[in-house]
């Protein structure tokens, strides 16, 4: 049923805003993929014309799998919309994102958009952060800084960061950027993520978190009835 949800939720966002001749940022995640299928089939069918700009390299490898047309940041530094999955979106469009890995251009590739749009199940919508997404929020971070960044967010926020390690292979994930992930799994209840995240982030040796605080314009979560409700 997940599945299903996630699906619903990508084609009605993918048929609800893009048109022809945008630029389309391409996120990363299990629901992109069925929303880069359905941007595929309506560019064929209604022979659009389409330019997309990938987020990581599952994102690429998306793009060209489907015979879309490939672009980059550099080519195209303003995109028309980008669409994306999210971990966990609370009730203020607050997402937690980098559940994959990819947080850092994730947020580049929407920072630049005009519309940032979230497809997501409905397993991902809570009140508050916390409420579903057990895994903490992750914290990309220079490898040789881990230990500082560590320590110094237990400190100053409380909870435990702990130093995501890769499941294929020994040792830590490795980040596309060749940077080390920490999932921080807070305590507090607050809801001034815009204090923490300035507080993480300037931390020597933090890149980006995964907190993406008032960058989604409309938020689509397809649900166990069959429909997609937004935000």
């Amino acid at each position: 049923m997940v599945e299903v949800a996630k699906k619903l939720a990508a084609t009605r966002a993918i048929d609800e805003y893009v048109q022809n001749k945008s630029v389309v940022g391409i996120g990363s995640g299990s629901t992109i993929v069925y929303a880069v299928e359905r941007l595929a089939e309506r560019v064929k069918k209604e022979n659009l014309s389409i330019v997309c700009v990938p987020t990581s390299f599952q994102a690429k490898q998306l793009i060209r799998q489907h015979d879309l047309i490939l672009s980059d940041l550099e080519e195209n530094p303003l995109l028309d919309i980008a669409f994306d999955g999210a971990d966990e979106v609370d009730s203020n469009r607050v997402l937690i994102k980098g559940g994959g890995g990819c947080l850092t251009q994730e947020k580049i590739v929407a920072s630049a958009a005009k519309n940032l749009i979230i497809v997501a199940d409905y397993t991902k919508r809570a009140n508050s952060l916390g409420d579903q997404w057990k895994r903490g929020i992750p914290i990309e971070v220079i490898p040789m800084s881990y230990k500082v960044v560590q320590k110094t967010i237990e400190e100053r926020l409380g909870g435990t960061a702990e130093l995501r390690m890769a499941k294929a292979k020994a040792g830590p994930l490795v980040t596309d950027n060749s940077n080390f992930i920490i999932d921080w799994k807070f305590t507090s209840n607050s809801t001034n993520w815009s204090e923490i995240n300035t507080i993480i982030k300037m931390i020597p040796g933090v890149v980006e978190t995964g907190l993406f605080i008032g960058m989604a314009s409309k938020v689509y979560f397809g649900e166990q009835s069959g429909n997609v409700s937004t935000l």
